[in-house]
């Protein structure tokens, strides 16, 4: 069976940094008690109008906290895809090495063992960059070639052959670091776009986020399907997903009935009804949730009744 991965592009992420909504919360904090500050000084001197110089220099302070900010996220990225580059660049000899399954060149002992050799090398490398997921990826997609070369290549050897035994014990050394990497990478992963549809403030980006990282989970679930903590971070990233859509629909709704838009607020609400059960999922929270979107759903009936 071929075991080499087919991993879908996943969306280029960022690496953490302090969620938007906080460090503007902080920023504005900081500039408005940088007003009083100054609005304080400027009166105690007798100035005329001490509002005008102190506004300014809290919008300029405010100002620069945003450019501060792009600029300190930029490189901080810049400097993250240039160490991913650098651990793919790593990690290219042993790819070359392994070569495709169909390839025709004989797996002898001593390419077997050096190809082994460097599947170990490539691993520990990718646990003291633990942090990187490039690496983890690195690694099961090579035991993945590794061991689908394995399954072509085992027909062809003789019982009595000495590289039946070579063989079967590699099979069983890249299978074990084909888990562990494959299960590392889907964790680093998962929880960097997790962390993403958290803190992004654009709602379509955090469900983007939130599918991306349900991808990463599902794909490692073709390998794993019974792993436990991947049918735990679905469930989660299910969840997840499902909530960050319904609460801008019902945000939306709210807004539209603040306008006294009651039909276009109560469209929103049976699209969130929708999501809700559209995957069959029954739990206590959107149980709780619905009730109360058919409750306000009433509400705004009983009042269209009323024009």
């Amino acid at each position: 069976m071929d075991r080499r991965p087919q991993v879908k592009a996943m969306a280029r992420r960022r690496p953490f940094w302090l969620p938007a909504s906080s460090y503007y919360v902080i920023a504005v904090a900081v500039a408005i008690a940088f007003f009083f500050l100054v609005w304080g000084i400027l009166r105690d001197e007798g100035d005329e109008m001490p509002w005008v110089t102190a506004g300014v220099g809290a919008s300029i302070l405010l100002g620069g906290a945003a450019v501060l900010r792009e600029v300190i996220l930029r490189r901080t990225r810049n400097n993250y895809l240039r160490m991913e580059r650098r651990v793919k660049d790593n990690f290219s000899g042993v790819r070359a090495q392994i070569g495709d399954r169909r390839g025709s060149g004989k797996l002898t002992l001593e390419k077997n063992s050096a190809i082994l050799k460097e599947i170990k090398q490539k691993s520990d490398a990718a646990k003291v960059l633990g942090k990187f997921s490039a690496g983890h990826r690195e690694v099961f997609e090579m035991c993945g070639e590794y061991l689908g070369r394995i399954e072509a290549e085992l027909p062809t050897v003789n019982a009595g052959s000495p590289r039946l035994s070579a063989l079967l014990k590699g099979r069983t050394s890249a299978a074990m670091f084909y888990r562990y990497h494959l299960l590392q990478w889907a964790e680093i992963e998962a929880r960097a776009l997790t962390t993403d549809a958290n803190s992004l403030a654009d709602v379509s980006e955090r469900i983007r986020a939130a599918k991306d990282a349900l991808n990463v989970i599902e794909f490692a679930l073709q390998s794993y399907p019974a792993e436990q903590s991947l049918l735990e971070s679905r469930d989660v990233l299910t969840e997840m997903s499902v909530s960050i859509k319904v609460s801008d629909l019902i945000e939306r709704a709210e807004r539209a009935a603040f306008r006294n838009e009651n039909r276009e607020a109560i469209g929103f609400y049976r699209d969130a009804l929708f999501y809700l059960g559209r995957d069959n999922i029954h739990t206590d929270e959107r149980q709780r949730a619905a009730d109360r979107i058919n409750a306000e759903m009433d509400r705004l009936r009983l009042l269209e009744g009323r024009e």
